[in-house]
């Protein structure tokens, strides 16, 4: 990461905890949350070994499914 985008990676990231998801997530008890950014979450997919984001309105509880593999920069 660039030392810009290391500040912000420094604001937005958790502890890694799971969080629910309705369409897959149920098999293993959730996907791992690394960040929030708004009303949006990092999260890591272990189904599709990939990183994404998705928008939540309730804490705990990810709103969309994605494996979009985006990278973290």
């Amino acid at each position: 990461m660039t030392p810009e985008q290391s500040k912000v990676w420094e604001i937005i990231k958790i502890h890694p905890r799971k969080w629910e998801e309705k369409t897959y997530g149920e098999l293993g008890g959730g996907f791992w949350v690394v960040a929030i950014i708004g009303s949006s979450v990092i999260w890591f997919n272990d189904i599709e070994d990939g990183i994404n984001q998705s928008s939540y309105n309730e804490h705990g509880k990810i709103d969309e499914y994605w494996c979009n593999q985006d990278e973290l920069e």
